[in-house]
């Protein structure tokens, strides 16, 4: 029996759990448990290369690990691939323990294809729309017209966190590597839309992009996302062409792009050629229906939200991650263990980091750096002590400077956005 690999994996990042059925003609029972039997269970051993001894005891909606493992990016150091058309893959956490997350491990987040050629030298970037004076600029015209700044930023995918709503939300199931925080180079986007001339009545920015539809089609575009003029006059927003000292990676831009902190990563658009200004909300690929929105109300799980219902996303929630040490350790009873991670929150400080060993019924405070310049994310490090041998979890919760804290989980919506529930990892004392 022929399997094709690649349209199994397309299939569970688009459908989740549907795939079981749509694929296997696996129906999940109520234990989220998916029984497979006959062709269907051929077909999975097939795509595993074996057959699978314990099968009746599969998740629902479980995308086989030997798909789910990357077998190499250039340039990338075991990103987790969750699909290559487009191709989408996450750094595991215990790999951003980096204060500046080195280019190997920034995660990738694509719409469609990247752009057949990317000559720097010959790049050219258009500011056009409702601006005094269309503009165009090579990347030696952006160094030598505007200051060049360097500055650590964090980017998180708006769907980071998505593998962990149930009923299973639509699109690639991201855990928790989808953010990264590089020290990005480049001009202030500010500086390069004054200098055009923002002109009267624009409250949006709207961005194109060089990559490919995944139709191959020209004329369609993958993605084409904006931002309210006032988020645009941002200081930390940046056009950048280096990443941590070095030319973009060509998965992370190369060799031009927005690097828009605070707000969900798809603003921050990649093979950058051109920005023109609107006055009205942008109504680009992927900024219209429920693309990078959520409900305006608490939904029930799995309740169908009308279109009209939805948000556009802005600031990303305060959220942290525990990077050292990994989760699932061993450790002995009598020594520290020593905890460390990030913290960041939108566009605002982390305030506080604490750490909890019994399930939330106590709190340690960790300590907690200022961010080297704001939009970074804030290290934070903490000597945890076990009172007898056992199982246990570590949670970490940021808690910003509006004083909200995360949560232990977040209500349910239809595409999984915004997902920046406790991290916790598990520690056997022995």
């Amino acid at each position: 029996m022929k399997v094709d690999k690649q349209k199994i994996t397309d299939a569970y990042a688009e459908h989740g759990e549907l795939a079981d059925e749509l694929i296997f003609g696996r129906r999940t029972h109520k234990d989220r448990r998916g029984f497979l039997r006959g062709a269907g269970l051929a077909a999975m051993g097939a795509l595993v290369g074996g057959f699978i001894p314990f099968h009746r005891n599969m998740p629902a909606g479980l995308i086989p690990a030997a798909l789910a493992q990357s077998e190499g990016i250039a340039g990338k150091d075991g990103l987790i691939q969750l699909s290559d058309r487009p191709l989408n893959a996450e750094t595991s956490v215990h790999m951003l323990d980096d204060n500046i997350t080195p280019t190997n491990r920034h995660f990738i987040r694509n719409n469609g294809s990247a752009p057949a050629s990317v000559d720097a030298d010959n790049w050219t970037l258009t500011v056009d729309g409702l601006v005094d004076q269309a503009m165009t600029f090579s990347i030696e015209d952006l160094k030598s017209q505007f200051e060049v700044v360097t500055k650590a930023l964090v980017i998180e995918c708006g769907g980071n966190g998505r593998a962990f709503f149930y009923p299973p939300a639509l699109g690639n199931q991201w855990t928790f590597g989808a953010v990264a925080c590089s020290e990005w180079t480049g001009v202030r986007l500010k500086d390069v839309l004054l200098a055009a001339g923002v002109g009267d009545g624009v409250i949006y920015t709207a961005h194109e992009g060089a990559d490919i539809h995944l139709s191959g089609d020209t004329i369609k575009s993958p993605l084409s996302r904006g931002m309210p003029i006032d988020k645009a006059m941002d200081d930390d927003n940046l056009i950048a062409f280096a990443q941590n000292g070095e030319a973009l990676h060509l998965m992370n831009g190369a060799p031009l792009r927005l690097v828009v902190p605070g707000w969900p990563g798809s603003l921050s658009q990649k093979w950058l050629t051109r920005i023109w200004l609107r006055d009205q909300v942008h109504d680009g690929a992927k900024m219209t229906g429920t693309s990078y929105r959520v409900p305006n109300r608490p939904v029930a799980p799995g309740e169908e939200v009308a279109t009209e219902d939805f948000e556009i996303i802005h600031e990303m929630p305060v959220k942290s991650l525990i990077t050292t040490p990994a989760n699932r350790i061993s450790h002995l009873q009598g020594d520290a263990l020593q905890v460390r991670g990030h913290a960041w929150a939108g566009d605002i400080e982390v305030s506080a980091v604490a750490v909890s060993i019994d399930f939330g019924a106590t709190w340690q405070s960790a300590e907690l750096d200022a961010p080297v310049n704001s939009h970074a994310w804030q290290n934070w490090r903490v000597a945890v002590e076990f009172p007898e041998v056992g199982y246990y979890e570590v949670w970490a919760r940021a808690t910003d400077s509006n004083g909200i804290s995360q949560p232990h989980a977040i209500p349910w919506n239809p595409k999984g956005y915004l997902n920046n529930a406790l991290h916790r990892i598990a520690v056997n004392v022995a």
